[in-house]
């Protein structure tokens, strides 16, 4: 299979190649090897070396064969090690002697895993610059960051390495750098995809688990696959009237929109990518939708509350547990500064002040109830900026737990609500800057609305398409 032939594929596209003969999986493999040597040294993606042959899988399965990359943070494969992004972990990382539900799943849907990717220290971060690894750069401009926490699959997936990579979204973490990438980043709604069994819930519920991909098809039709529950879980919701795969092929009945496009946090949004979404509000008008300018109200002080301590607890509890396997004692030698001062913080607080933060959760979580009632989807930015210079969010910064945080959201301040509540939401890269660089926009539903986002976006990939743009660093390039 000749290069120029694998990147043109998406997911869909190459595993219909490999079942109707055309190619063959190794022939797959070997290409997905030759554009990861191509791009890996100047992305710096791969939290490991390229496998030399992918990880076992189900070459029957809907995928069967597709390259695909991991994320080095709370997926894990049995008997590969894991880091974390962290020097916690020991020179040569944890290994557990199991898959996690979601690994078992990729494995069966034929998802072939060729390479671990990159992850900012415990997916603390908006950006993917990591001590243990060192920056992982976006493929549009090396300058600038792939976003975090998943930036390395991010930047894998963009560059076409890959044509899908697991990620994960504890306050935007697929869908930011979906954004900064050009890609589709899905956040399902809680519970949807299976996060056990090392977890019940990861950061008190606001974490979720999924992939970022290049279409809309690819993601629909890889959440049927591993969405649905798990013996033990602590959610159980109820399936999609139809599979998901079909939702992209029609075009929703008219939808209310609200979009917002003003920071909750107060902070500055570029004009670029305000305007970018302003120009899909009108595309969307066209399109026969209603489309009016709303936002659901709500205190942003005491929102970053509930985030500083529900992060804080769960940087302290990972830390723990992590040290616990590993044997070194968190300090500056283990943990990057700002990691450390979140797992000072988070040792520290009381179960009253947990009670209170989950009382914000509940009032905000209503409060967004409430609007979804008047409105189907929120459309706003996906981030307030394009791709943000590396070391901007430098996590071994002199910076405490609470001003860490607010540095991350204050550019990052449309996507946090979502983990919050639980609701789904999806950034698709309908617009560019002048300079060429990607802008993500967010689309978020009420609880369960996935069906109602994919069909959605399928439309505006229709109508506004961008399978065509193709960033400097590529494996074809």
């Amino acid at each position: 299979m000749h290069l120029d032939d694998y990147v043109a594929q998406d997911a869909t596209g190459i595993a219909e190649l490999i079942r109707t003969g055309k190619v063959t999986a190794a022939e797959v493999h070997a290409a997905a090897l030759e554009a990861l040597r191509t791009v890996l040294p100047r992305l710096n993606a791969g939290a490991s070396e390229p496998f030399d042959s992918p990880l076992d899988h189900d070459a029957s399965g809907t995928f069967g064969g597709v390259p695909f990359a991991l994320k080095d943070l709370v997926c894990h494969a049995a008997d590969v090690p894991t880091r974390m992004g962290s020097r916690i972990t020991g020179p040569t990382g944890l290994t557990f002697p199991y898959d996690t539900e979601l690994m078992a799943r990729f494995r069966k849907a034929g998802l072939a895993t060729m390479i671990l990717s990159t992850s900012p220290e415990m997916g603390y971060n908006a950006n993917t610059e990591p001590l243990i690894h060192g920056s992982t750069r976006n493929p549009w401009d090396p300058t600038r960051s792939a976003g975090g926490s998943s930036g390395g699959s991010a930047a894998l997936v963009a560059a076409g390495a890959v044509p899908v990579a697991h990620a994960n979204d504890g306050g935007g973490s697929i869908r930011i750098p979906a954004a900064y990438n050009g890609l589709v980043g899905l956040k399902p709604t809680r519970g949807r995809v299976p996060i056990g069994p090392d977890y019940q819930e990861a950061l008190s519920g606001f974490a979720c688990e999924f992939t970022v991909t290049r279409s809309v098809r690819d993601a629909a039709a890889l959440l049927d696959e591993v969405a649905g529950w798990a013996p033990g879980d602590k959610y159980r919701l109820q399936a999609p009237e139809r599979a998901y795969a079909r939702e992209p092929e029609h075009d929703p009945a008219p939808l209310r929109i609200a979009v917002h496009t003003e920071s909750w946090a107060g902070t500055a949004v570029d004009p670029e990518v305000a305007a970018a979404v302003d120009g899909v509000a009108a595309t969307l008008e066209g399109l026969g939708h209603h489309v009016e300018r709303a936002t659901p109200e709500f205190d942003w002080a005491e929102f970053m509350l509930a985030h500083y301590r529900v992060w804080g607890g769960f940087v302290a509890e990972s830390v723990h547990a992590i040290s616990t396997m590993s044997g070194l004692a968190p300090s500056a030698d283990t943990l990057e500064a700002t990691v450390l001062a979140g797992y000072e913080y988070g040792r520290a607080l009381t179960v009253i002040e947990m009670g209170e933060a989950f009382g914000i959760v509940n009032r905000i979580s209503r409060m967004m109830g409430a609007f979804h009632q008047r409105y189907d989807v929120l459309l706003t930015p996906t981030t307030n900026t394009p791709p943000l210079p590396l070391g901007y969010l430098d996590a071994n910064a002199d910076l405490d737990h609470e001003a860490w945080t607010r540095r991350i959201f204050d550019v990052a301040s449309f996507t946090p609500l979502f983990n919050l509540t639980g609701a789904p939401a999806i950034s698709l890269p309908l617009a560019t800057t002048a300079g060429g660089l990607p802008i993500g926009v967010q689309f978020a539903a009420d609880l369960c609305g996935e069906s109602t986002l994919l069909a959605l976006a399928g439309q505006l990939e229709r109508a506004m398409p961008w399978a065509d743009r193709r960033p400097g660093v590529h494996a074809a390039a």
